[in-house]
C-alpha cells in the first residue's frame, strides 16, 4: 500500500517556511521577556488559589 501524499508535488511545494516568521533581535528578546513575565504571574496566581484553598492556617 503506497502513500498518495508523498508522491503529490503540490504538498512539496505548498509547505511554509515558518523560521521566517519568527522574530530575530531585539523583538525576539522583548517576546521572550513578555512570555517569562506571563509565566511568572500565571505561577503566582496558582501558588496564591493554593494558599487560598487550604483551611489549616491559624490567625
Amino acid at each position: 500500500m503506497t502513500n498518495s501524499f508523498t508522491n503529490d508535488p503540490k504538498i512539496g511545494a505548498d509547505t511554509h517556511d515558518y523560521d521566517k516568521d519568527l522574530a530575530t533581535g531585539s523583538k525576539a528578546n522583548k517576546n521572550s521577556k513578555i512570555h517569562k513575565r506571563i509565566d511568572e504571574l500565571l505561577e503566582r496566581k496558582r501558588l496564591k488559589e493554593l494558599l487560598d484553598d487550604t483551611d489549616d492556617w491559624s490567625v
